[in-house]
């Protein structure tokens, strides 16, 4: 490896907030970018200042001097190219989930320890401001015994626009959003998952994934722990604003996540007191460099990654900067495969229990 980690990027429509971040990282250079589209990929080469461009993934990932990919593609593509780049020897970061299978989710742990290189998922959750604002209440000690978190993850993509394969997507193939925080704050892996389903989406959509819930609700056990989280999803035919949110309540504090966008969450720290918060900035934690992409809007032409729902609370620098340094410190990123595996895998056997009525379904067992 160089001085600086070589990074390709391949997918270019959610993964284009992500290469201008690479590019200025001190640690990184962002060495090629791959799409199929060819007059698409030279206008981005040209924009970002990348010459090494390719329209075949096996090609980017033949370059020798190529140290890591990052993997924006579709839900569908997430195993496969994942699989094919740990093969062939590079660090692994992609968007979630990990894969949609519980099959393809341990076979990709087992690839990433034959592999020996560093494997992240980019869940945004967990990197949010709001996040690392109740993880540092939770590490000082503020929030006291954590005795019940709860997330929910609500979205409208009824609407034209989405890409096709989106359409009665089940809300629970795609949970990361709304259990990693719960997850990441209690630092346990789910052991075994309830779930119901409620409602009912359009039967055209419905048909398309055998999926018909407007809603799926689950309760997730987790191992060594006397802790149950609760989290919620629904992606079609049920109105709410946009909401990927978290509540945690502890001994000490509680937080409860903004009911309307902009209001702010609420701390509570008694039986009568609670109070309206702003959550404080987190880019301090980052290089100088890419300290205003957890800001707010930066130079670069239709970046935003601050806002929730837009750019994910701020926390697209604080994952590149994680991925990086996991590579730069020879260690397992902070979500690394078990992990990523154990959050996906949550969320397929969620859906798996709602399509049985509610069965409680274990999750399968990797290093965790």
């Amino acid at each position: 490896m160089g001085q600086k980690i070589k990074v390709g990027l391949v997918g270019m429509g959610f993964g284009a907030n992500f290469a201008p971040i690479f590019r200025d990282h001190p640690d990184s250079e962002l060495y090629a970018l791959c799409r199929r589209n060819a007059a698409e990929l030279e206008r981005s080469g040209k924009a970002l200042g990348v010459s090494r461009l390719y329209t075949d993934y096996g090609d980017m990932l033949s370059a020798p001097e190529l140290d890591a990919v990052l993997i924006m593609s579709p839900v569908a593509e997430h195993y496969r190219m994942t699989r094919a780049a740990l093969e062939a020897g590079k660090h692994v970061a992609a968007t979630v989930p990990m894969a949609e299978s519980k099959q393809e989710c341990l076979d990709l742990v087992a690839t990433r320890k034959r592999s020996g290189r560093v494997y992240m998922m980019f869940e945004t959750a967990v990197y949010t401001r709001a996040f690392l604002y109740v993880r540092e209440l939770r590490d000082t000690g503020k929030l006291g015994k954590i005795q019940f978190l709860r997330g929910s993850h609500q979205q409208n993509m009824s609407l034209p626009g989405w890409p096709d394969s989106w359409y009665g997507f089940p809300p629970m193939l795609y949970a990361t959003h709304a259990l990693s925080p719960l997850l990441a704050l209690a630092e346990r892996s789910v052991e075994s998952v309830t779930c119901y389903g409620s409602g009912t989406i359009r039967a055209e959509y419905a048909r398309r994934y055998n999926c018909p819930f407007a809603v799926q609700t689950a309760l997730l056990k987790l191992k060594d722990s006397d802790l149950v989280c609760e989290v919620t999803r629904s992606l079609f035919d049920t109105i709410r604003q946009f909401r990927e949110s978290f509540d945690v309540y502890a001994s000490k504090l509680s937080f409860e996540w903004e009911q309307i966008a902009g209001e702010g969450p609420v701390l509570h720290s008694n039986l009568e007191d609670a109070e309206r918060i702003t959550v404080p900035d987190s880019s301090h934690r980052l290089p100088p460099e890419v300290r205003a992409y957890s800001t707010g809007k930066v130079a670069d032409a239709g970046h935003a990654s601050s806002v929730q729902g837009g750019g994910h609370g701020g926390s697209y620098p604080h994952m590149v900067h994680e991925f990086l340094r996991a590579i730069r410190e020879g260690r397992p990123s902070a979500i690394d495969a078990d992990t990523a595996a154990n959050w996906s895998m949550a969320g397929i056997c969620a859906h798996e229990s709602s399509l049985r009525g509610g069965e409680k379904v274990p999750v399968p067992a990797t290093a965790l």
